[in-house]
Parts: C-alpha cells; sequence; structure tokens
C-alpha cells in the first residue's frame, strides 16, 4: 500500500467533512487514481467501513469502464454552506411570565405537605 496523501492533497478537498450521500456523488468525478488516493487516506485515518465499500464500489466500476462524470469535485457543498445561526433565539422579551411556587408547596395537591 502507499503512503496515505495529506488531507491538503486529496482530490476532494473537503473530503473529511462531505457526509456520506454527498461522497457518493462528488466520487463520480474522480479517475482511478483519485479513488486510490481517498481510499489509502480513508484506511489510514477514518477506516469506516461504508466509507471504504462506497469507494471500492466505485473504482471497481471505473476499473470496468465506467466514466467519471461531469461533476467538479470542487462543486459547492450545500450541507456545508449554510449552517445554522449560531446563538439562541431566546432573550428577555421572549420569556415567559415569571412563576413563583409557593415556598410550603401546592395546597390544590394532596400529594404535597401543606404549611
Amino acid at each position: 500500500m502507499n503512503d496515505s496523501p495529506h488531507h491538503d492533497e486529496l482530490p476532494l478537498p473537503d473530503y473529511d467533512h462531505l457526509p456520506l450521500g454527498s461522497l457518493e456523488s462528488r466520487i463520480r468525478s474522480l479517475d482511478a487514481d483519485g479513488l486510490e488516493a481517498l481510499l489509502d487516506y480513508e484506511r489510514a485515518h477514518g477506516n469506516r467501513l461504508p466509507v471504504i465499500q462506497v469507494l471500492e464500489n466505485r473504482l471497481v466500476a471505473v476499473r470496468e469502464g465506467a466514466e467519471p462524470t461531469s461533476g467538479s469535485p470542487l462543486a459547492e457543498t450545500p450541507e456545508l454552506q449554510h449552517a445554522p445561526p449560531a446563538g439562541s433565539p431566546a432573550s428577555p422579551q421572549t420569556e415567559g411570565p415569571p412563576i413563583n411556587p409557593p415556598s410550603h408547596g401546592d395546597p390544590t395537591n394532596p400529594a404535597q405537605p401543606r404549611g
């Protein structure tokens, strides 16, 4: 097995952050060398069986004559572009009314002691 490439040298620059569904479509633009580089990297780093199976299946298909598609390995990844806004939408203006339960329990609840 060859030395695994550094993540900056991978044919998919955002490889480490791609969910499996996106990875499956993005690797269709790679040739056998690109797929082998990703396989070497995955085996040396994450070694995730579902990812290895997807990469191996695509590599077999390419070696059997499947052509890489015209998709770009640098295409935008919508799942990474639209992170939810940081922080909470809660604020003093959105709080409910203050609740002050009686210190001796609720007199309408027979399970609680009365003072």
